[in-house]
């Protein structure tokens, strides 16, 4: 009897268990037969990230807006059904992206440069270059101008770029009273825009390799005049600094950092940080060292992932490269060689050195979660098919504006990249499409038409809140992320609407030298008027 009563209490739960597992093996089933949602491919794909970054822009809360987006993407997947939306948000979204190599190599970098910056702050290296700094830079016009500088120095990668120039320049632009909102954006617009018109650069590698059947890189190369949207707010920047103007969202910021507030909204995360003044011996060589050494390993790092020491060219071998692997391994190594250094130098034990790995895991922890989030919203929008839904839109009107196809390409890829939040993607999408429409009848319409596509997507992913570029664009200055970007688009979308109508001159003149003078023109004399009227409301 004991058996028997004990086999039915096996039984039972064995019952349950088996009933709770049946839909997920039909669910598994239709899985392997290929699933495909009813809105596949459909406006509504598109729908999960807009709801995100409206949210996101309404109730300045970016975890929450994205997990809805996500939340939103998951139901429009499952066909509105509990399980096949929770499987899909946690097992293929989160877990999903969360597990994927190339991500999972991306957060690596970003936590051992979160380390790089404490040890350098330890060591005292940027306290040195503070004082450096505050000897050599003596206004606001200058902090702005060096940040620029380090940023177009610094065009081998854009994640690289955010978070090395944010950690050696927010010290330099405090001081100055530079707000975090204006030095995130200043990050931002020498990241991917520099890195988009830099032929030696993880994103050239990844470009060249979406033009197949030609030669991409010599492509990459013709296109960089071409690329209206990355010269021109290369020259909107530099304006704005020269000429002293704010608009928008961002000159309350800055106003109110001139007065001494550098976050102006009640939302100021980093407003507590405390800035390591470290090693009162440390010289400006713990700071220079450490990042040069960093440049070198991780330009070492993407070159062997290419195969450069198997054999292959220089220029092969950054268009081969694996920029996760590539920017890990390079770090990694620039983190064992800073280590050395500071031991010997004996401005950080190495006791020390190793206190560092926890708290700079830490500082990057706000950065990780924003970019799990966006990649899992990312994934959600790829199982709708925006990308194909997009692609088809374009494919079926390419031929029909040929004069107005840069400007109309130019705008698909902005709108695109502003939903998915990603460049890359985007070039996967439009730049095939391009080059089977024109690679054969117009040449020289291909190459306009690339610049298009890589302009307009580096315009979405500046403007898109959920863009990892501009996720580490707000962790490198420290700033608010909703912040960063409610002050960072007006200057976005000015830029987007001149290179716009760059693209309409270009489209019918065939030529850069005519229309890109028109762009630097026209963008100036905005810089002018809006520091007319400016001056004018001064005066009333």
């Amino acid at each position: 009897m004991r058996k028997t009563k004990h086999k039915w209490m096996w039984a039972a739960p064995a019952a349950a268990l088996a009933a709770m597992c049946s839909p997920m093996l039909v669910f598994a089933a239709e899985e392997a037969e290929g699933y495909q949602p009813a809105m596949y491919a459909t406006f509504w794909a598109l729908l999960p990230p807009i709801v995100a970054i409206v949210l996101a822009l309404i109730t300045k809360e970016v975890y929450s807006s994205l997990f809805v987006g996500i939340l939103i993407g998951g139901l429009f997947y499952s066909g509105f059904t509990f399980e096949r939306t929770v499987t899909h948000v946690f097992q293929d979204g989160i877990i999903g992206v969360l597990s994927d190599s190339y991500n999972v190599g991306i957060l690596v970098f970003l936590v051992i440069l979160g380390i790089l910056v404490c040890m350098m702050n330890q060591a005292g290296g940027s306290a040195a270059f503070g004082r450096w700094a505050s000897v050599h830079i003596k206004t606001r016009t200058g902090a702005q101008l060096a940040t620029i500088l380090l940023g177009v120095l610094i065009f081998v990668d854009d994640y690289f770029n955010c978070l090395t120039v944010g950690s050696v320049m927010r010290p330099v632009a405090d001081k100055h009273k530079v707000s975090r909102a204006k030095l995130s954006y200043l990050i931002d617009a020498t990241a991917a825009p520099i890195c988009i018109i830099a032929p030696v650069s993880s994103w050239a590698a990844a470009v060249t390799g979406f033009v197949k059947g030609e030669d991409g890189l010599s492509i990459f190369v013709r296109a960089i005049p071409y690329n209206f949207y990355a010269l021109l707010t290369i020259v909107m920047m530099v304006g704005m600094v020269l000429l002293e103007v704010e608009f928008g969202p961002m000159r309350r910021h800055e106003e109110n950092a001139k007065a001494g507030d550098l976050f102006t909204t009640p939302d100021r995360p980093y407003a507590n940080a405390k800035e390591e003044t470290g090693n009162a011996h440390g010289t400006v060589l713990d700071l220079v060292f450490p990042i040069l050494v960093l440049i070198a390993s991780c330009v070492v790092g993407l070159l062997y992932t290419g195969g450069f020491f198997g054999g292959e060219s220089f220029v092969t071998a950054f268009s081969k490269s694996d920029a996760s692997v590539g920017l890990v391994l390079g770090s990694f190594f620039a983190f064992l060689i800073t280590v050395v250094f500071y031991a010997i130098r004996r401005t950080l034990k190495f006791g020390q050195s190793m206190a560092c790995v926890p708290e700079g895991f830490k500082a990057m922890v706000p950065a990780i979660l924003i970019l799990a989030l966006a990649w899992t919203l990312k994934a959600m929008t790829d199982s709708l098919g925006a990308a194909d839904y997009v692609a088809g839109l374009v494919e079926s009107n390419a031929k029909g504006l040929v004069g107005f196809l840069p400007a109309i390409i130019f705008l698909v890829g902005c709108f695109l990249a502003f939903a998915t939040g990603t460049s890359w993607g985007t070039f996967g999408i439009l730049i095939p499409i391009v080059v089977a429409v024109f690679a054969q009848s117009d040449p020289n319409m291909m190459i306009i038409s690339i610049s298009a596509c890589m302009a307009g997507a580096v315009c979405g992913d500046h403007c898109s809140p959920i863009s990892d570029t501009t996720i580490m664009a707000s962790a490198g200055a420290q700033c608010s992320h909703v912040n960063h970007v409610s002050t960072q688009l007006p200057y976005a979308i000015t830029a987007a609407a001149v290179s716009f109508v760059t693209y309409l001159v270009a489209g019918f003149v065939r030529t850069a030298w005519i229309a890109l003078p028109v762009g630097i023109v026209l963008m100036l004399g905005v810089l002018c008027v809006v520091k007319m009227l400016r001056g004018e409301e001064k005066a009333i």
